[in-house]
């Protein structure tokens, strides 16, 4: 698997960032929140800042997004 978005700076003095959605599962999740906890746990555990690290950006400069759906709710967490 891959990261669904990566927003890699021109300029690595910048922020990048790495992005991951997710549609809700009733039947995996509660709620929206374990939802945006299960796609930044993705993100950790598929070590998906990997490229960017290698391309010399700082671990303090990229930012990491989770987003859940459900319908049209939208939760979006970091």
């Amino acid at each position: 698997g891959r990261y669904d978005v990566m927003l890699i700076p021109r300029d690595f003095a910048e922020q990048a960032y790495v992005l991951e959605f997710k549609v809700h599962d009733p039947e995996e999740e509660e709620s929206l929140q374990e939802t945006v906890q299960a796609a930044l746990m993705q993100i950790q555990e598929k070590q998906y800042d990997t490229e960017l690290l290698a391309r010399g950006i700082a671990k303090e400069r990229i930012r990491y997004y989770g987003f859940a759906f459900r319908g049209k709710k939208v939760l979006i967490g970091n």
